[in-house]
């Protein structure tokens, strides 16, 4: 991964476009890269959303077993993270690969 175009998002696990300049500033040799391993990253992110949504389902598990409240609460609240989570990479992953598309010049 061209760690120049990307940044690691360690709440996502995944490499995010972190761009200097404006996509279209850089050669269409470039663009193409960015766009390449964008889209290898970006195809790992399904991956990720299955993973979490199965925490999610244990946590849930966990909690409609839990009796204390403060315990229910904090599971209540890593379970509203993980969906926070999903929804981020839900985000990225709509992000267009087309170098001419306006989605991928606005984020990345």
């Amino acid at each position: 991964m061209n760690h120049s175009y990307f940044i690691y998002d360690e709440r996502l696990d995944i490499h995010v476009p972190h761009l200097e300049q404006p996509f279209e500033d850089y050669h269409l040799s470039e663009r193409l890269a960015i766009i390449e391993t964008w889209e290898d990253a970006r195809g790992r992110i399904p991956t990720k959303v299955k993973k979490l949504e199965r925490e999610i389902e244990r946590k849930l598990q966990k909690m409609n077993e839990e009796d204390d409240f403060e315990a229910s609460c904090n599971l209540n609240g890593e379970i509203a993270d993980l969906a926070s989570r999903i929804n981020d990479l839900h985000i990225w992953y709509r992000i267009s690969q087309d170098e001419d598309s306006v989605p991928i010049k606005r984020y990345l």
